[in-house]
């Protein structure tokens, strides 16, 4: 979220969004997974390109986070998951 955040206040900002505080904040939160997509990405990837693919990966991850959670309150039952 933190990464689509930056993305459109990125565009709503401009060039003069480094001075802008709601930019830094959501850069900072966002840079964990930025930081770690660039570290698992090989060098061919552009860093333009790293912020989209770690909001890929993080999208992944929620969607079969989700699969496994529905799959384990199919298996135990509703009561259980409340």
């Amino acid at each position: 979220m933190f990464i689509v955040a930056r993305f459109l206040l990125g565009l709503l900002a401009g060039s003069r969004r480094d001075t802008n505080v709601f930019w830094q904040l959501l850069d900072a939160a966002a840079k964990p997974a930025i930081w770690l997509t660039r570290w698992i990405s090989p060098k061919l990837i552009l860093d333009r390109h790293i912020p989209l693919a770690a909001a890929s990966w993080l999208l992944i991850a929620w969607v079969l986070t989700v699969k496994v959670k529905i799959d384990l309150c199919l298996q135990l039952g509703a009561n259980a998951c409340q």
